[in-house]
């Protein structure tokens, strides 16, 4: 569709192009940076604390990159309109990266939040402004989901200011890219398992979409509702618990197993695992208060687990598909996947085992840079390099 209207270079014809590619730059290097700063101390210069800077660019910079490309990928397919590309792609991509610039540079900290906070505005705007266009109702809870994003994002900014007290930001934004994975995760995951299953003759197939997944995909907003108004409540606790357990069935129902010899179709099944274990984690963390849980287990569970693994998953594949190459990880890209997956691992244990925490956080970080190095590496030219 777009190959024969876009006449311009390669790495402006799709949004994955120039967003996977900016996405995993930022989490290869942002991580180390934190690392850095974790071991040895100093100041952002736009005043910021290093904490916050390292929370805000992982969620609002990192994540925000790998949704974007996702988005302005799958919306075309979704709405039958031509992509964002050319000069809109190129004044979107930039608007991303003065955000990034905005977050370190010495400038006021209202400046820092207004160019930072243009970007995700933008993204919410173009991405609604597709779906109505193509009348595409179905994805309209995907609209609200962006738009809110860029409201948390600002959010953020007014709490980093000291206008307004509290972390209802961080953990909004969280449960937003949850409900996202838990939306979107439960069609790809389930539909590109059937395509390889049934490619390779095997009988197994996922359940389809039913009336389970839509009661638990509600409770699963509700749940994240009560988590972001109470994280410390027995109620939220208990419910986190509830739908963790369901996440484990709907995963179960789509039957990863019958995978295990297609590392691109394993892994988003590795990817979406860590959802139930972040609830759990979390909900064990309030109803059990003297078992040696964190928030912060559960917190990494879903961020370096869940919103790590996926977004490789998801820019891997797509960036196969993409530019005309078969769907296969590779030996190389298992690797990819192990480092990211190990990462977490380590990111989670360093949060329950606190004897060894900055051992076990550096080998995370180590871990999590190198699987993003490994996808630029691989990755990076098919990127920029006209589809074969």
């Amino acid at each position: 569709m777009s190959a024969k209207r876009y006449q311009g270079p390669a790495f402006l014809s799709f949004g994955f192009r120039p967003f996977f590619l900016l996405a995993a730059l930022s989490a290869a290097i942002l991580v180390p940076i934190w690392l850095f700063l974790f071991a040895h101390g100093g100041d952002i210069a736009s005043g910021i604390g290093p904490l916050r800077w390292h929370i805000h660019e992982m969620l609002f910079g990192f994540l925000a990159a790998v949704i974007t490309g996702f988005l302005l990928t799958a919306i075309p397919n979704w709405t039958g309109r031509l992509p964002i590309s050319g000069m809109p792609l190129l004044m979107l991509a930039l608007a991303w990266l003065l955000g990034r610039i905005a977050m370190v540079a010495p400038v006021m900290p209202g400046t820092a939040a207004t160019v930072d906070s243009i970007f995700l505005l933008a993204v919410a705007g173009l991405v609604s402004r597709e779906v109505i266009a193509g009348r595409n109702w179905r994805n309209a809870p995907v609209c609200l989901i962006i738009s809110l994003l860029a409201v948390s994002n600002i959010a953020f900014h007014i709490e980093t200011l000291g206008l307004f007290s509290g972390d209802y930001a961080v953990r909004a934004a969280l449960a937003l890219i949850v409900m996202l994975n838990a939306l979107i995760g439960g069609r790809i995951v389930p539909s590109f398992t059937t395509n390889w299953l049934i490619k390779s003759g095997k009988a197994a197939r996922p359940v389809p979409f039913n009336q389970f997944d839509k009661i638990l995909l509600l409770a699963t907003a509700a749940t994240l509702v009560l988590w972001v108004v109470g994280p410390q409540s027995m109620v939220a606790g208990m419910f986190l618990v509830m739908v963790a357990v369901g996440h484990l069935v709907r995963l179960a129902r789509w039957k990863g197993w019958a995978t295990v010899s297609s590392a691109i179709v394993l892994v988003l099944h590795a990817a979406y695992l860590w959802m139930p274990v972040g609830f759990a984690l979390l909900g064990l963390d309030t109803l059990l208060p003297n078992a040696g849980i964190t928030p912060s287990a559960g917190m990494h569970a879903l961020t370096a687990g869940l919103m790590g693994l996926m977004p490789l998953a998801v820019m891997s594949r797509a960036t196969l598909g993409h530019t005309g190459r078969d769907l296969a990880a590779g030996v190389f890209g298992a690797g990819m996947y192990l480092a990211v997956f190990l990462a977490a691992v380590l990111r989670v244990a360093a949060s329950l085992i606190p004897d060894a925490y900055s051992m076990l956080l550096s080998a995370a970080g180590l871990l999590w840079a190198l699987g993003f190095l490994m996808f630029i590496f691989k990755y990076g030219k098919m990127l920029t390099a006209p589809r074969v």
